[in-house]
């Protein structure tokens, strides 16, 4: 495997996605508070800077794709996908834990 973190291009994308993600993330379910927005910031972040290339090569792998982008495209691919369902996640684990709290 490549040891591709020190790309500057790479970690502009990485950071690209991540925002993008977020941004969707926001704007499509608007949170209820800053604590809320707060958090959704920093997890969408964290998840698409930390998984955002290895989901983006799963992805292009799937798909069959791998050839066709480049590593770049793949990264911030990746990125914005993770970090727009990492919230998505953490919501349903947390809804599953209230109800079985109960």
């Amino acid at each position: 495997m490549t040891y591709i973190a020190g790309d500057p291009q790479i970690m502009a994308a990485r950071i690209a996605g991540s925002v993008a993600g977020v941004a969707i993330s926001l704007i499509y379910m608007l949170p209820k508070g800053r604590q809320e927005a707060a958090t959704r910031l920093a997890t969408g972040l964290v998840a698409g800077l930390v998984f955002g290339p290895a989901t983006g090569l799963y992805g292009a792998e799937k798909l069959g794709l791998v050839a066709t982008l480049s590593a770049p495209e793949i990264v911030l691919s990746g990125s914005a996908a993770i970090s727009l369902t990492a919230w998505w996640v953490l919501g349903a684990l947390r809804r599953v834990a209230e109800r079985w709290g109960r």
